[in-house]
């Protein structure tokens, strides 16, 4: 079964990164649009190659995300641009099926005068996209008052004297200034982006890239998504789910807390118990999810994530349903979330030890909080999914700590 069209994993991570801060990627789309017209004029490309740069181009500013305080579009596109530009660029080369661009993420605020002397792939896309950047920031700050003639004395060391002639053509005929201004450039974004393709192991792998783009607001959060698709994983196998039963139950754990993204940090990561209202906050997070998947994913991976923190005795929420009103995987998810919060740390108290957690899902099964089945093959097989859980956990781990030192690695080199 597909459970994402290839065309709905664009749409999917565009839409849940808006919710960590929307003006990003509205700034991703404008500079997509305007470098996708460039390319289309230029000529030499298909369809499905301006597609893939169309995705690479939304998301150029990822890293931003991760490195910077991105209200401040200006201020880290102008002031201190290589940080969420080497960790665009490495989330890129490591995380996502456009790995072949990721050089493109990386220079994409380098100079025209230092970026013609470099060894790098793709140096028109970079060199446009570039061009196409300055050209929203600049239009945007100044509005009404924005003329082409603003960029002519950046052109030929800042900017690129080809794009400058390729971007004058372009507006010239296709008007993509006045587009972009009355949102009309929407529209044609959304047709070339309907000739996207991706394998289905792409698709994982954009899914697994925005996993990790949870870890923008907390890295904790991405281990905690590890545990739980490790826990979950562990109770099919024990439990004899079909190949299809399993396969949904893995979308579902990797995307069940998309939801946070959207949750203010300084909550995710009080120092203390939540109060009433930050708690009612954080609730929040299974409605944006199952908002933000609807019409993406297939509807059996979004019951599942809009169900994740229901109880099987209707003291869950958001709608409190029982145990009659779901299914056996949604309460496979329920359990192996909540096992994932007691082994997990938080900043006002540590981890559950092993005794707490076996003695606290035992009595909660017991009590019919649980789906009993699930709960007895957890207890029975408590050893063997701890065992997997830390080797998957120590993995990403791993993966973190190589972003981290490759990116001053990079980082290094621009500063020398």
């Amino acid at each position: 079964m597909e459970y994402i069209h290839s065309k709905d994993i664009f749409r999917l991570m565009s839409d849940t990164l808006k919710m960590a801060d929307r003006r990003v990627m509205e700034h991703g789309s404008r500079v997509a649009y305007y470098l996708f017209k460039m390319l289309e004029h230029r000529g030499g490309y298909e369809k499905y190659e301006l597609a893939d740069i169309i995705c690479l181009a939304s998301l150029h500013d990822i890293g931003a995300y991760k490195t910077n305080n991105t209200k401040d579009l200006v201020g880290y596109e102008y002031k201190d641009p290589m940080p969420h530009a080497t960790y665009g660029y490495l989330i890129f080369k490591h995380l996502s099926p456009l790995s072949d661009y990721a050089s493109v993420i990386l220079y994409h605020h380098t100079n025209f005068s230092r970026l013609r002397s470099l060894k790098c792939e793709h140096k028109e896309i970079t060199e446009l996209l570039n061009y196409a950047e300055k050209v929203d920031i600049i239009s945007k700050a100044m509005k009404d008052s924005f003329d082409m003639s603003m960029l002519q004395k950046q052109v030929g060391t800042v900017l690129s004297p080809d794009a400058d002639r390729l971007f004058e053509e372009t507006q010239r005929d296709a008007q993509i200034l006045n587009k972009v201004k009355s949102g009309e450039y929407k529209e044609e974004l959304e047709e070339i982006i309907d000739y996207m393709i991706f394998t289905n192991e792409d698709k994982r792998k954009f899914l697994e890239m925005l996993m990790f783009c949870q870890g923008f607001r907390s890295e904790k959060s991405v281990l905690d998504t590890v545990t739980c698709m490790s826990i979950v994983e562990m109770l099919g196998v024990k439990m004899n789910l079909s190949e299809a039963e399993m396969e949904q139950l893995y979308y579902g754990s990797l995307l069940h807390d998309i939801g946070m993204l959207a949750i203010p940090r300084e909550i995710i990561e009080a120092p203390r118990g939540l109060t009433d209202e930050e708690y009612e906050k954080v609730k929040t997070h299974v409605h944006l999810a199952e908002r933000v998947l609807t019409n993406h994913m297939a509807a059996g991976v979004v019951n599942l994530v809009a169900a994740h923190h229901e109880r099987c005795d209707g003291s869950g929420y958001p709608r409190g349903l029982r145990g009659t009103q779901m299914t056996r995987d949604q309460e496979i998810l329920q359990l192996a979330d909540t096992i994932t919060a007691l082994l997990g740390s938080r900043a006002y108290r540590t981890p559950y030890s092993e005794k707490d957690i076996i003695a606290l899902i035992r009595a909660e099964a017991d009590d019919g909080k649980y789906n009993k089945t699930a709960a007895n093959v957890f207890l029975k097989n408590f050893d063997d999914i701890i065992k997997k859980v830390k080797i998957r956990t120590d993995e990403i781990l791993v993966t973190y700590r190589k972003l981290n030192q490759q990116y001053k690695q990079v980082s290094g080199k621009f500063k020398e």
